[in-house]
């Protein structure tokens, strides 16, 4: 009894290093970014809540909150259509081509986002491979406007996020029980009734935890939403760094990035709360 307390003690001071570094570099700027959002002027002389009904009373300023949660959750959707299937393949895979396509998985993850993200320039843009493409088989006479628009944001931040979907996936369809399927199959229910009934509920942890990583991660996607979106289409994240480098209005930039903040957390706490309910943890 006494060696499991002093094992309790050391425990703890090996978690005060993770607790300082919290502290200084996640507590504490969000903390200031807070403060500095609490005042009215940009000189930051005057202390109320003037910058958050500047934003909220502004038809432009929730249109572009709007259009950054509605392009997060565009992602999550694609994500889930593309990234389940790749998913489901893995587990079906030997080990040796398993790892082939783990591989292909995590390969994105080893470039910077900002190459990834001018991959789809080159292959978007005016003279870029899919124009070219269309252009020399015939089929188009002038080339497509591909690039700046909604549907290329979209697409670039759904295939850049893809992995945080896929990996989560993988970790929750390889920890199903084959028996279970087997026992599905056995007891008359075909391959589909068994996914439906058994796999797919099985995986919604998984499901869950890649929809707000990819959630999280495309409302945040400042360099590919501005170099795709041609910085024609203004999210949060670029109004953000309009407000800040370009006006100097700092008191405002907080504003934004804490309305973001809250938004981002607010809709992730739902979508957890209402899968953990529906796999029964919560009651009442």
């Amino acid at each position: 009894m006494l060696s499991n307390s002093v094992q309790l003690k050391r425990d703890k001071w090996l978690v005060l290093p993770l607790l300082v570094f919290f502290a200084l570099f996640v507590a504490a700027p969000l903390a200031l970014m807070a403060g500095i959002s609490l005042f009215s002027d940009t000189a930051m002389t005057q202390v109320g809540g003037a910058q958050y009904a500047k934003f909220v009373l502004d038809s432009f300023n929730r249109g572009i909150l709007f259009e950054t949660l509605t392009l997060a959750a565009s992602a999550v959707v694609i994500s889930i259509l593309i990234g389940y299937p790749v998913a489901y393949l893995y587990t079906l895979l030997s080990r040796r081509w398993q790892t082939v396509l783990l591989f292909a998985i995590l390969l994105p993850l080893l470039t910077s986002s900002v190459v990834r993200t001018f991959s789809w320039v080159v292959i978007l843009g005016r003279e870029g491979l899919i124009n070219q493409f269309l252009l020399s088989l015939g089929w188009i006479a002038v080339p497509l406007k591909l690039l700046y628009t909604p549907g290329a944001v979209m697409l670039a931040v759904s295939q850049i996020e893809m992995p945080m979907m896929i990996l989560p996936l993988i970790a929750a369809l390889s920890g199903i029980d084959p028996q279970l399927k087997d026992a599905s199959i056995a007891l008359g229910a075909g391959r589909w009734r068994t996914f439906l009934k058994v796999t797919f509920p099985l995986s919604i942890p998984g499901l869950l935890a890649g929809s707000i990583l990819v959630f999280a991660a495309s409302a945040s996607a400042l360099v590919t939403q501005t170099l795709v979106g041609g910085g024609r289409m203004i999210f949060m994240p670029f109004y953000i760094y309009q407000q800040a480098i370009q006006s100097q209005n700092y008191p405002f930039a907080a504003t934004v990035a804490v309305i973001l903040l809250v938004s981002v957390l607010s809709i992730v706490a739902l979508v957890n709360f209402l899968g953990r309910r529906s796999a029964g943890f919560v009651h009442g």
